[in-house]
């Protein structure tokens, strides 16, 4: 990487505040440790647990001062926005139905956003809030990192660059086995469709699934044809979703996610099919891209290897034949939304490069999506118009 640009352009460290992901939780770790890689922010102030004590004893446990360990996550807005050396930027982790009012408050105070997925439970709230962002012209990041891998962003370069010709076909699936036994979770509020979402399923992984394929393609999906529900026993939420897809192109699709496959861990794939080639991709072996090329031999890219494009390359962390890593991936969207953070409060333009981190679109869009699949599933398939505009 190079000179660390959010130091040499406000001649600091971006400040960062978190609301959620405590003690126990895997994705909170994620966040803290992918903001530290690339020394982009400072950890100066968090409220880690919906317990008002839990979180004040473990913001200490991670070395924040009394202070800036906060009870509640409104309490860290308030108090930081106050002080001369408060945070500049507020990292949300918290179950679903707060990302809303987490991320509205953040915004009103003037802090530079990034927000765990699902953006929010609802369209109308993802709506406002997509709006609420235009109106401040603050940054706000989605972590959907899959889109930090280096390949996937290879991916992106080489449609956009059109060596796969005209996109006529996407195939994307995301298959876990986490929830193919019966009973509840480890995370008790993913249950509830309150506090969870309307689908278990798609909120979890649907929405990662669905923009990856809108990331590498540059496509909305314009219709769809959907079956959601439970394959596992007794179980009232969501833990299948298949759908066939209309893009905006006209290409055809077909998605389909499911956390009920036993023994599976993580198989977020995606196939890529256009009139001069195709494209594959694996998250369980993510330094991999396979380049099929109409009336030729299939093509092996890897990060820094022969035919690395620039977008790629900037988020490549090791040398060539070595494996790339989540929490790499993590760091990237991570870094990419400091500079951008940066430059905007130091009223400069940033590197166009640093910009494709998922933003407040992508969430809308995202939450679109669930909300389609379920209208379509609940007719029994029947084709269903996604709102893109």
């Amino acid at each position: 990487m190079s000179l660390n640009p959010v130091i040499s352009t406000l001649g600091r460290r971006l400040r960062l505040a978190v609301i959620g992901g405590g003690p126990g939780s895997f994705i909170g770790a994620m966040h803290r440790q992918a903001a530290r890689i690339d020394d982009r922010y400072e950890l100066v102030a968090a409220s880690l647990s919906s317990d008002p004590a839990r979180s004040v004893s473990a913001g200490q446990e991670i070395g924040l001062p009394a202070e800036r360990c906060y009870a509640n996550g409104m309490d860290l807005i308030a108090t930081e926005a106050a002080r001369k050396d408060g945070a500049d930027v507020v990292a949300i982790m918290t179950p679903n139905d707060s990302h809303f009012p987490f991320a509205m408050a953040a915004l009103a105070q003037g802090f530079d956003v990034i927000c765990d997925k699902p953006m929010t439970n609802t369209v109308a709230e993802a709506e406002q809030l997509r709006q609420r962002v235009l109106e401040t012209g603050l940054v706000f990041c989605l972590t959907h990192n899959y889109t930090g891998y280096p390949m996937v962003r290879q991916a992106r370069a080489m449609v956009t660059e059109g060596l796969l010709g005209t996109i006529r076909l996407v195939q994307v699936e995301y298959v876990q086995g986490g929830r193919a036994k019966s009973g509840p979770g480890r995370r008790a509020w993913k249950e509830d469709p309150v506090r969870g979402g309307p689908s278990l399923v798609m909120g979890d992984i649907g929405t990662h699934a669905h923009n990856l394929l809108r990331f590498i393609t540059g496509l909305e999906v314009s219709e769809v044809a959907a079956e959601i529900g439970a394959i596992v026993p007794d179980r009232v939420t969501h833990d299948f979703a298949g759908a066939m897809l209309r893009l905006s192109n006209g290409a055809r699709g077909s998605f389909w996610v499911t956390q009920a496959a036993a023994g599976v861990e993580n198989g977020l794939r995606i196939r890529v099919s256009g009139s001069l080639g195709s494209l594959e991709w694996m998250q369980e072996f993510p330094q991999a891209l396979t380049f099929k090329p109409l009336d030729a031999p299939s093509q092996n890219r890897t990060p820094n290897g022969p035919g690395t494009l620039p977008l790629s390359a900037r988020a490549s962390r090791i040398v060539a034949g070595h494996p790339e890593g989540f929490h790499e991936s993590f760091a990237n969207v991570y870094s990419d939304a400091a500079e951008a953070i940066a430059a905007r409060r130091a009223g400069k333009t940033p590197d166009p490069l640093s910009l494709f981190f998922p933003n407040s679109l992508d969430g809308l869009l995202g939450v679109r999506f669930v909300d389609s699949v379920v209208q379509s599933s609940t007719q029994n398939g029947a084709w269903t118009r996604c709102t893109v505009a």
